[in-house]
């Protein structure tokens, strides 16, 4: 397995360095093993198994960069690599915005590995698609599934002396069934950090459970209508809000955060006083790396080495905080913040099915997918609801309904809120299920 451990890969960056001759020099080196299965019609259809280990060298003159990358870590082809990245250097135009590199930095203490992850092998894999397929052939349900578990690291260090290291592991599951005449389509999917919370069989249940409930659905005409948005619906349209939340493009007027004749929204109420967002490295249920800065996520690749410290974005329906860039933040004279690895949405403590329960009439929306933005100043944007879409009625799922197109931004959509109940994990995200009033579906679909 491509594992290094701290120790190993310092040994790695320190013989690296020690070839180099630029002014400054960048070592990032990242390895893992990612394994799969995937199924479709009730069959296995592929499996597998990667190792990959990959080191890159940035060196720099002046404002001129340039990087090289190689898989193979002998003396030769590591000093081979640091002249390249040089050679490439010297020939790069100056970077105008280009920002010295950081020197040591302090990073809190984060968990994203989990052994019982780091130990899957085939066998786990095959039993995992085996306790997810078997209980569709018996109700004579249609399966296509993939899990996917990732354990890896990360490890990055300059001629500063910052010196970061991250392990990390991944575990993510998706599964679609349908009737055997293809009217009916249920889906769920999962992640964690530690492969011992998965349980494929149950989410499976789950997606059988919508698949048949979603049998000769009704058309309603499109409208306003309450609806509870599970945590796979909504997830995507939050984070294409968080990510939507960078400074520099929020200065410049290309923001739902730019103001009005120049400046930002900063501070200013937004959402709804029970929307409270933030990120935070150290949470148990969502552990990320420890550094970030150029995204990072759970395994910390493609960071600059900027801390991830817990960051409140949004409180109480304030906007807190936005992130930048080390060139933007330096130019305006505010902290480098760097975005966030992943986020966490304060809830409620009801489940899903309490909130069906409170609701008079509504619609129930297990996801959306094809999400596609129509205008990022508003964040408005399209897509379709999938896989399993209900009526409620008097507290209880009435009948299945005929898909819909949406039209919706995620920053009324978080004003018109009318309830939401127990964060879960979601796309390494934890998000609550949300009943939102008067969204929006401007037509249609005939996909199941």
């Amino acid at each position: 397995m491509a594992i290094l451990t701290q120790e190993e890969a310092k040994k790695i960056i320190d013989k690296v360095l020690s070839y180099a001759k630029a002014d400054e020099t960048s070592v990032s080196l990242t390895g893992g093993r990612t394994g799969n299965i995937r199924y479709a019609r009730n069959s296995v259809s592929t499996s597998g198994e990667s190792n990959n280990l990959a080191l890159a060298v940035t060196s720099v003159f002046g404002k001129r960069s340039g990087t090289a990358t190689i898989n193979e870590l002998d003396d030769a082809s590591l000093e081979k690599t640091v002249r390249r990245s040089e050679e490439i250097a010297r020939l790069a135009p100056e970077n105008p915005e280009y920002m010295p590199m950081l020197g040591p930095q302090k990073y809190l203490t984060t968990n994203p590995y989990s052994e019982n992850t780091a130990r899957i092998d085939p066998d786990y894999r095959a039993q995992a698609a085996f306790n997810s397929l078997d209980p569709c052939r018996k109700k004579n349900l249609t399966a296509a599934g993939y899990l996917e578990d990732t354990t890896g690291f990360s490890a990055l260090g300059n001629s500063k002396g910052l010196v970061a290291y991250n392990r990390a592991t991944s575990v993510d599951f998706t599964i679609t069934v349908r009737t055997a005449d293809g009217l009916g389509s249920g889906y769920a999917i999962r992640d964690v950090t530690d492969v011992s919370k998965l349980n494929t069989k149950e989410a499976t249940e789950i997606a059988m459970q919508k698949a048949l409930a979603s049998v000769n659905a009704r058309a309603l005409e499109p409208g306003k209508y309450t609806v509870i948005l599970e945590p796979a619906a909504s997830v995507d349209l939050l984070q294409n809000m968080m990510g939507s939340m960078d400074g520099r493009n929020a200065d410049e007027g290309r923001s739902f955060l730019s103001k009005r004749g120049g400046g930002t929204r900063l501070g200013e109420k937004l959402f709804d006083e029970r929307v409270t967002i933030y990120s935070d490295p150290t949470n148990p249920e969502i552990p990320t790396s420890a550094y970030g800065g150029g995204g990072g996520g759970r395994f910390g690749g493609g960071a600059d080495g900027r801390p991830q410290e817990k960051v409140t974005w949004v409180e109480n329906g304030v906007v807190k905080n936005m992130y930048y860039s080390r060139y933007w933040a330096d130019k305006i004279g505010v902290a480098a913040t760097p975005p966030p690895a992943a986020v966490i949405m304060s809830g409620g403590t009801q489940s899903l099915a309490e909130m069906i329960k409170g609701t008079e009439k509504g619609i129930l929306v297990t996801r959306l997918w094809y999400i596609r933005a129509v205008d990022p100043q508003t964040l408005l944007y399209t897509g379709l609801t999938r896989d399993g879409t209900f009526y409620i009625e008097n507290g209880q799922i009435k009948f299945p309904v005929k898909n819909f197109r949406f039209n919706e931004s995620p920053v009324i959509m978080l004003n018109n809120l009318e309830a939401m109940g127990k964060p879960v994990r979601i796309g390494g995200n934890l998000i609550p299920p949300l009943k939102i009033r008067d969204f929006t579906f401007s037509s249609l679909s005939d996909a199941v």
